[in-house]
Formats: structure tokens, C-alpha cells, sequence
């Protein structure tokens, strides 16, 4: 018990890097300071919740799937688009069942079942989380374009085109019109409801 508490305790410390490491593509587009990996995993995983809600799927299982879907990342890093043709690299699969040798068996199978869920594709809250990956890194975009950042539109539209749900494609489209500063806007006036 004694040895899994440890390795616990380690891969608790290791997910910590994800507050650390930034998001790569981000400085590729010439960000100063951009979003680390926690901060989109978080975001990721309440729109994920959010988009389960609207597909009638299980928005807590959506938001676990989000909130694993970069785990890897401490030992992979976020390799930007431009190096994944370059690199080979050991799959989400592989890399957690590592991250999970040794921890108590019941945390593992957690664990390794929501990865393995996520990679899969299949279930209605995988697909949810897979669009709140996207659908976040988007609305970081119009975020970055508001602050006067003109190179992210690559970002935007590669986001915006791998969006499958009906209910991700229509926030998308809101938050490109709207930008990222209307709802302050709104939240002053005190009348949310009018657009």
C-alpha cells in the first residue's frame, strides 16, 4: 500500500506540470505569454459538460473524459501542428498506461478507461470532449485575436472545421461573431437575454 500511495503521490506531483507547460502552438503564432495545459484542460472540461448537456449525453463523464485528454502531455510535451509530422511519438494509450504503473489498481482502471475512451472515439461523451478540445482552443483564438493578435486565424478555422456536434458548431459560430469581450458588455448592462 505503502509503494502505491508513493506512485500516487508522484503522479499527482507529475499532472502538476500541466500548470507549467504552455501550449505550444500558441507561441508559434506569437503569443508572449500563453496558456498553460491546465488552464485549457479546464476550460476544455466545462464546455465539455456543456456540450454534453446540449447532445443529451452524461456531462460528468464528458467532463472527466476532458480533463485526461492531455495527461500525457507531461511526458510528451504539446508538440505544435508544425512538428507532428516530424516526430513519432508513443500513443495516449501507451504513455498513460506508464504514467498509471503502480498506482492503486482502482485508479489505473479509472484512469486508463477514460483515456482509452476519449482515443476511442465512439461514445456520444467522447465526441463531446473531443469538441470541447477544439472548441476551447478556438475560443483561446478569438480571446488572442480581441488582444490584437492577427496570426491566429489558422487556429480559428482548422478548430471550427473539426467540430462534429451540432451544438459545438453553433458556439463556435457565436463566439466568432461576438468576440470575447460582448459578454462583459452584457453582464454591465445587467441584461443577459438581449443580444
Amino acid at each position: 500500500m505503502a509503494d502505491e500511495t508513493e506512485r500516487l503521490t508522484d503522479f499527482l506531483f507529475e499532472v502538476g506540470l500541466m500548470k507549467r507547460y504552455k501550449r505550444t502552438g500558441w507561441l508559434v503564432a506569437g503569443v508572449s505569454n500563453p496558456e498553460s495545459i491546465a488552464d485549457h484542460s479546464h476550460r476544455a472540461a466545462v464546455i465539455a459538460s456543456v456540450l454534453a448537456a446540449m447532445e443529451g449525453a452524461d456531462p460528468e463523464r464528458a467532463a472527466l473524459l476532458s480533463l485526461f485528454h492531455d495527461t500525457q502531455e507531461t511526458r510528451l510535451t504539446d508538440l505544435p501542428y508544425l512538428a507532428k509530422p516530424h516526430v513519432t511519438t508513443a500513443s495516449n494509450e501507451d504513455v498513460t498506461e506508464q504514467q498509471t504503473h503502480g498506482l492503486p489498481d482502482t485508479v489505473t482502471r479509472l484512469i486508463t478507461g477514460v483515456v482509452a475512451e476519449y482515443e476511442g472515439k465512439e461514445s456520444v461523451e467522447a465526441l463531446c470532449a473531443r469538441d470541447a478540445d477544439k472548441l476551447e482552443c478556438l475560443i483561446q483564438a478569438v480571446e488572442y485575436r480581441d488582444q490584437g493578435n492577427r496570426i491566429v486565424h489558422p487556429w480559428i478555422e482548422s478548430s471550427l472545421a473539426q467540430l462534429r456536434t451540432e451544438s459545438a458548431r453553433r458556439v463556435a459560430h457565436q463566439a466568432i461573431e461576438t468576440g470575447s469581450g460582448e459578454w462583459f458588455i452584457r453582464a454591465l448592462k445587467g441584461d443577459d437575454s438581449e443580444s
